[in-house]
């Protein structure tokens, strides 16, 4: 219905986030504006929003000729139909600017005019440049139907509830009534009346001019508090330092959006403290200053803590023997040195202090992560900073799954493509609710929408595994916002993996063991890999040779395989040194050959580790071709295959005591597991 090219063929099928919904074999290059830099002195600079827009709309139709593409026929039909995908980010950040709630006919009105100005002026100025320079190569066949997508984009835009050509499915049109700014519905309705003249009259130089891309690194290096079309996802940020550790900043729309409600500064301030904290034991609810100092503590002792504070998560954290000191804890509070050494160990409770007392403490010095129940906040005004998630442990509100469709739908009505957004749904949420959320956007005219239910990626089995002796962190897991439970599950598996895990001490391969040798040149530059193996054909140890290179780099590998083989034998698992050091670049790197699986590297360490990876954790996805054989664990198919009987005779007794002695007495990495 939407398709402006139909007689190319269906479109059946979007890139992988979901935006971009064309012809088979086509790409377009991404470019994002951040909403937010418009918004100057409590007004949206429309003028410049739409000098962006041509600009861009322009830089993106060059680019067309300068990009690079994966096949030949990827180019041939990007070049020849030149779809673009201009964008925009912060939209979230945009409406808590503002004062408008996301949630809200006018935070969906805003949206909505913003995104039918950016594809106007996007599809006008596309027909300018098809005046000088024709218009896409397949825009005669399809021009009956691309004017009549325009023309609906158009109506909608002129917030109409009839008047459609060809579509099953109503769109939702533009709210006229609840924009805040008028002169955007007038500029919408005009960049579509000019979209549409110069179209009849030049046609157009792309078959698409925009999507929505979930701009989640490129949104990053723009600055964006919000991606995409998002909503915040918490107010309140944890900022990692150069140097080493964290600090917590306000969502910087947050005192925006309070100022543009009406709050004093004074009040804005006591409202962001208690987001942030006071980052202070100073006047601290029951664990402050005075308090300490009666357990025993010293000026000294609270200096260390107050030092700690402005990077910690939890005041818990920073009361323990590494910041107040082995000696103080032990002779001063009398604490045995095992108990000290026990990662579940609490000192404050130790010294007196209650759950209450802590949490209390907590919320005053390092802030709730919630406005919610901040003094002087007005209740009409919560919705305005509402997040994707409850912010924070107190933090009860959140954006209901509706009102991440009707977002969503507010602005395709203006969309060429489509919209990449994760609609975040709680994690008691059933499949008849899911089946709703696809059957609403749907029924809006959403192209896509992708559901995240929350808790999804994480095993429970393990979850209550990591939690089974530790009542306050199970605790936390039911009934805590997500971002806690988050912290909670990491510091457990941070626990268990390096206090129970590598804390065993180092494993030492046998004096005699298994591996082998693998040749292979990678970039013009010899590469020799050499394994050493576990009886059990787990890798233990690796050597890199590269017998032509200078002393000083040779020296460096040799030193790095040394360090990795450690961090083997000390149990860290290979798929983690794999995670890392593939697709490092650096030179020698380049085309391989030697190697049956690996034909490509861009550095040494993506080479080694691409070859580790397939070798030893059977990650043919990194391998350029796929090793031939079975696995040792490949289910049979039958007596028969492709004419050769399997040997039915063989008890499995025997088949699993002949499997383990060729396991024994063979190289696993030399068999790639097969």
């Amino acid at each position: 219905a939407w398709h402006t090219c139909p007689e190319d063929g269906e479109i059946r099928g979007s890139n992988p986030c979901s935006e971009y919904m064309f012809l088979d074999n086509t790409a377009c290059n991404l470019a994002s504006m951040n909403l937010l830099t418009f918004y100057k002195d409590g007004e949206f600079q429309v003028e410049d929003y739409v000098h962006a827009i041509r600009l861009w709309t322009i830089t993106l139709e060059i680019s067309v000729m300068m990009a690079q593409f994966p096949s030949p026929e990827i180019a041939k039909l990007s070049y020849e139909f030149r779809t673009l995908g201009l964008g925009y980010a912060n939209i979230g950040g945009l409406l808590m600017n503002m004062g408008l709630a996301y949630d809200s006919p006018e935070g969906r009105a805003m949206t909505g005019a913003l995104t039918a100005i950016m594809t106007g002026v996007a599809y006008s100025t596309s027909a300018e440049m098809a005046g000088e320079l024709g218009p896409f190569a397949g825009y005669a066949r399809n021009a009956k139907h691309m004017l009549r997508v325009i023309r609906n984009h158009r109506t909608a835009a002129y917030g109409a509830d009839e008047g459609y050509e060809g579509l099953a499915v109503k769109p939702v049109p533009l709210d006229h009534t609840h924009c805040p700014d008028p002169r955007l519905i007038e500029l919408a309705m005009a960049a579509w009346d000019e979209a549409l003249v110069l179209g009849e009259k030049h046609g157009y130089r792309n078959a698409q001019t925009t999507v929505l891309a979930p701009t989640g690194t490129i949104g990053l290096v723009m600055d964006c508090d919000t991606t995409g079309i998002e909503p915040d996802f918490a107010l309140v940020k944890h900022k990692k330092l150069a140097g080493g550790g964290y600090f917590k900043i306000i969502n910087r729309s947050v005192p925006a959006a309070l100022e543009a409600l009406g709050y004093t500064p004074a009040q804005i301030e006591e409202i962001v403290a208690y987001a942030v904290g006071h980052g202070t034991l100073g006047n601290a609810p029951v664990i402050n200053t005075g308090s300490l100092m009666q357990k025993g503590f010293s000026q000294a002792e609270i200096e260390k803590v107050e030092a700690g504070l402005a990077s910690a998560m939890d005041i818990r954290h920073l009361f323990n023997q590494w910041t107040l000191g082995h000696e103080f804890c032990t002779n001063i509070l009398g604490i045995e040195t095992d108990k000290l050494n026990d990662p579940d160990f609490n000192l404050l409770a130790h010294i007196g202090f209650s759950r209450a007392d802590i949490e209390a403490a907590n919320d005053h010095i390092l802030g709730t992560m919630t406005i919610e129940g901040a003094p002087h906040l007005k209740p009409e005004h919560l919705p305005v900073f509402d997040c994707a998630n409850q912010c924070g442990s107190k933090g009860t509100r959140y954006l209901s799954v509706e009102s991440h469709i009707t977002m969503m739908a507010a602005a395709q009505s203006f969309i060429s493509g489509a919209i990449s957004k994760t609609i975040n749904m709680q994690g008691d949420t059933s499949i008849a609710d899911c089946q709703a959320a696809y059957e609403l956007s749907w029924s809006l005219g959403v192209k896509a929408n992708a559901l995240y239910r929350d808790g999804s990626k994480l095993s429970q089995p393990l979850m209550s595994a990591l939690v089974e002796d530790d009542d306050e962190a199970a605790d936390v897991l039911e009934h805590g916002a997500p971002h806690d439970k988050a912290q909670v599950l990491a510091e457990k598996i941070i626990e268990k993996v390096v206090v129970k895990e590598v804390a065993r001490g180092r494993v030492k391969l046998p004096q005699r063991r298994k591996g082998y040798t693998q040749k292979a040149i990678v970039g013009g530059h010899k590469v020799y890999l050499r394994t050493g193996e576990y009886e059990d054909g787990q890798l233990g140890e690796i050597f890199i040779d590269m017998h032509k290179e200078g002393a000083g780099f040779r020296a460096m590998m040799n030193n790095f395989a040394i360090a990795i083989s450690v961090g083997l034998q000390y149990g860290v698992p290979l798929e983690e040194f794999v995670d890392a050091f593939t697709f490092t670049k650096f030179e020698p790197a380049g085309q391989v050959q030697g190697n049956e699986a690996i034909k490509n590297a861009t550095s040494i360490l993506d080479y080694i580790f691409r070859e580790l990876a397939v070798s030893y954790l059977d990650r043919t996805d990194l391998a350029h071709v796929k090793p031939t054989g079975a696995s040792f664990d490949d289910l049979g198919h039958g007596h028969h295959e492709e004419g050769v009987a399997n040997v039915s005779e063989l008890s499995d007794t025997a088949a699993e005591r002949s499997l383990e002695v060729l396991k024994q007495i063979s190289s696993t990495g030399y068999l790639r597991k097969r």
